[in-house]
């Protein structure tokens, strides 16, 4: 089963860096495959590219916004034009919002999550779809969270846009049945720079226990793809989330919430409305 994604294309979405960056590479050189990484900074996708060393060979990018309808109309026709055939895509590209409570969102937040974390799936999904059922395996892999098994307290737009990819994915799924491999993908914390929105770093030394490392995560999705497995889910963390939210829904998350709640790790501070450890310590001076 694992041969056949041996020496394909393959587009991955945020390949500059995190599990996207780390799958590619898995692919190349334990695949052979040929990656085509999409992402937005020049500077690491050229970085990334001499990393490869004598792999660089088997990469190429295209820098765009996935979140926009055309870039993707546009990269799809850049690979028709070009007689690149694609057979696998690997949407992954996503932000994280600062952890907060929804009302005190701005709407360009707002519209940043949705665009990012779920219309760029969508969009892509949708776009390149056609062309990847030309391949002998067509495969669309989709990267949601832990988020979209279980909604956490300050997470409300990450959250919902994670749950529309989860939905997108389990209905193409079943639209796609016997044409297309469809799989999803649902990490708990992972040690990347998604929380570089964040702001703050009391209360990370804890959100780093349970994260689970970012290479270790890569080598559950990869194995994971290689089966072609419906679902991944990836982390103690990512699994805890899907059973409590299957046993109890509303005990489940409310747990969490008070774990969260009694450590007063300071990323949450706004959602739940206490006083950052940090603001106490500066106080204290």
């Amino acid at each position: 089963m694992a041969k056949w994604i041996n020496g394909k294309t393959v587009i991955i979405t945020g390949a500059s860096s995190g599990i996207g960056k780390m799958l590619a590479e898995k692919l190349m050189k334990e695949q052979n495959c040929k990656v085509i990484g999409v992402a937005r900074s020049e500077a690491k996708m050229i970085k990334f590219t001499e990393e490869l060393g004598d792999y660089a060979k088997q990469f190429s990018y295209k820098l765009f916004d996935v979140s926009s309808y055309d870039n993707w109309q546009n990269f799809h026709d850049y690979l028709v034009e070009n007689n690149i055939k694609p057979d696998v895509l690997i949407n992954n590209a996503g932000v994280l919002p600062r952890f907060d409570r929804l009302v005190n969102y701005s709407k360009e937040e707002i519209d940043e999550s949705i665009n990012i974390d779920f219309y760029s799936a969508a969009y892509s999904s949708k776009i390149m779809l056609p062309l990847l059922l030309e391949s002998e395996t067509p495969a669309i892999v989709n990267v949601a969270s832990s988020a979209a098994l279980m909604a956490l307290g300050g997470t409300s737009m990450y959250s919902a846009s994670k749950a529309a990819v989860k939905g997108l994915t389990e209905a193409m799924r079943e639209e796609m049945r016997g044409e297309a491999y469809i799989g999803l993908v649902c990490p708990g914390f992972t040690k990347t720079d998604i929380f570089r929105n964040q702001g703050e770093t009391n209360g990370m030394d804890l959100i780093n226990m349970v994260s689970t490392p970012c290479h270790v995560a890569v080598k559950k999705i990869y194995k994971g793809i290689l089966r072609k497995k419906s679902y991944i889910v990836v982390g103690f963390d990512g699994k805890a989330m899907g059973r409590f939210n299957r046993l109890m829904p509303v005990q489940g998350s409310r747990l969490f919430s008070s774990v969260i709640k009694a450590f007063k790790i300071d990323l949450f501070a706004s959602t739940f409305g206490y006083e950052k450890k940090g603001d106490k310590e500066k106080a204290k001076k």
